[in-house]
């Protein structure tokens, strides 16, 4: 169950909430000599201002590729390619991409979610099968309701990041 949370944690980070964070270009890959590459293993990648991402290559003959990529990837942002560097700038968000983003943040929570009660659901039939081998029924229901607790416990902490990150979004 942390294991989802991280895994929220990591894709929250991803969706951007105004300010430039170059965590948004993780997952991007671009064509490194017939291998896809992460952009963050083939440049150097850094925030310049609230507002600006520079991507920085260790060799000039992957701006193009990286470039591609970025367009590709249909994060919402042009890069601008200057020879050396490609810079994105990311422009203030509007009240509907804000929304957006909110949905798109809980789309990510509810798979977290479907996550645990899929986990929750296996902890509960792996009990059922102990009990027909010779678990008692008291020690049966203890354990569900600890399945259960956990299961609420790792849920609230989903619903906290959630609006959290809806906070960030929808603060102007």
């Amino acid at each position: 169950m942390s294991k989802a949370i991280s895994h929220l944690e990591a894709e929250l980070v991803k969706i951007r909430a105004g300010k430039a964070n170059p965590a948004m270009l993780d997952g991007i890959v671009a064509d490194y000599y017939g291998n896809p590459t992460p952009i963050n293993q083939i440049a150097n990648v850094s925030v310049l201002d609230a507002r600006t991402v520079t991507v920085q290559p260790w060799e000039k003959n992957m701006l193009q590729a990286i470039e591609r990529a970025i367009i590709a990837a249909n994060i919402g942002i042009n890069p601008q390619n200057d020879g050396n560097t490609i810079r994105l700038f990311l422009p203030p968000l509007t009240e509907e991409r804000r929304k957006e983003l909110v949905k798109r943040c809980n789309g990510e929570g509810e798979q977290a979610k479907v996550a645990i009660r899929n986990i929750r659901r296996d902890a509960i039939e792996g009990i059922k099968k102990l009990q027909k081998d010779g678990l008692s029924e008291d020690g049966a229901k203890d354990a569900e309701a600890t399945a259960q607790a956990t299961t609420d416990k790792y849920i609230s902490l989903i619903d906290k990041h959630l609006g959290a990150k809806e906070k960030e979004i929808m603060a102007v």
